[in-house]
């Protein structure tokens, strides 16, 4: 009677439908490329109008199942972790060799919005990043005399850089002593931005552009 009732039970439980409404399970496997994936359903169904929802729900989407019951999808499996991450957490998670493309041409085929703009987001930014123009140096040439030289130097900032020193060989005399005459080669680089070339100067800047070009 004992053996009778253990085996009405592992009857009864292998004829129960699977768990969750109306019959469905809450676990989907995947078959992408050869790989299995295994999700939720509610996994799935996180972006109503793409093609994982439409196909977990049965929506006139016809595909076929592996041997073990998994639906079977013609696509890259490589690309399709990042896919199955976006759908769990929202957010975008990459290993540094991957690349954006191949993840967008998958997120558009699986109609997934949210994930293609994204993705689209930061291509724009790195295009932008790489596409800057590099930076233009700008030289600018100061007369002074010998005893400024020293000054002159040690109010150098904002990027100004010294460049060479000529002495232009005039002299003259400032009281009891003889005073060369130099020309002084400073440049800075100034880089590229959306509003234009970097152009700020601040005060010790003026300064320099106080003391002109002389030629």
């Amino acid at each position: 009677m004992q053996m009778l009732g253990r085996a009405m039970r592992m009857e009864a439980r292998e004829a129960a439908p699977p768990a969750g409404a109306g019959g469905w399970s809450k676990w989907v496997r995947l078959n992408v490329g050869g790989t299995v994936f295994l999700t939720t359903r509610q996994t799935l169904c996180r972006e109503q109008k793409s093609f994982l929802s439409r196909l977990c729900q049965g929506e006139e989407l016809q595909s076929d199942r592996d041997e073990t019951g998994a639906y079977l999808i013609d696509r890259d499996p490589t690309y399709f972790g990042p896919i199955l991450n976006f759908l769990r957490h929202g957010k975008l998670v990459l290993d540094k060799d991957m690349a954006e493309e191949g993840v967008l041409e998958e997120a558009e085929f699986y109609n997934i919005g949210p994930l293609i703009r994204i993705i689209k987001d930061r291509m724009e930014e790195k295009d932008y990043t790489v596409t800057q123009v590099p930076p233009k140096h700008v030289y600018r040439v100061l007369q002074c005399q010998e005893e400024e030289l020293t000054q002159m130097v040690s109010t150098m900032s904002d990027g100004w850089r010294f460049e060479q020193l000529v002495n232009i060989g005039s002299s003259y005399n400032y009281g009891s002593e003889d005073q060369a005459e130099f020309l002084c080669v400073v440049s800075k680089e100034l880089y590229s931005s959306p509003h234009g070339l970097s152009s700020e100067s601040s005060r010790k800047t003026k300064l320099l552009q106080a003391r002109g070009t002389r030629m």
